[in-house]
C-alpha cells in the first residue's frame, strides 16, 4: 500500500504563490498527478507528471501558472503562481501503480490517494 502525504497548502491573496509537496512511501518512482475539488463542485485534474518526470501535462485552467516537477525521491511538487480565488479548492495528490497508459487527466487511471490539503485563494 502507498501513502501519500501533501503538504504546503494554505491561504494566499490572489496574485500570491505556493508549493505543495507530495512525499510517496516506498521505492517505486509512480506516475502521479495532482487533482482539486472546490466547494460544490466535481473533483477535478490539474496536473501530471509520468514516473521519469520527463512528461507533464496541465488543465488549461491552470497552464502557465502551475509547475509539476519531482525530486530524485519520490517528492511531487506543484508549484502555484499568479494564483486567483478560483484556484480556491482541496488539492489531492494520486498516485498511479501502472507506469504506462494515456489518459493521466482521469481519476481512474490513479490507485492510491492523498488526504487532500487546502488551498484558499482570496481576493
Amino acid at each position: 500500500q502507498v501513502q501519500l502525504v501533501e503538504s504546503g497548502g494554505g491561504l494566499m491573496q490572489a496574485g500570491g504563490s505556493l508549493r505543495l509537496s507530495c512525499a510517496a512511501s516506498g521505492r517505486s518512482r509512480y506516475t502521479m498527478g495532482w487533482f482539486r475539488q472546490a466547494p460544490g463542485k466535481e473533483r477535478e485534474f490539474v496536473a501530471f507528471i509520468n514516473w521519469s518526470g520527463g512528461s507533464t501535462s496541465y488543465a488549461d485552467s491552470v497552464k502557465g501558472r502551475f509547475t509539476i516537477s519531482r525530486d530524485n525521491a519520490n517528492t511531487v511538487y506543484l508549484q502555484m503562481n499568479s494564483l486567483k480565488p478560483e484556484d480556491t479548492a482541496i488539492y489531492y495528490c494520486a498516485a498511479a501503480a501502472s507506469r504506462y497508459g494515456t489518459n493521466w487527466n482521469r481519476e481512474s487511471k490513479y490507485d492510491y490517494w492523498g488526504q487532500g490539503t487546502q488551498v484558499t485563494v482570496s481576493s
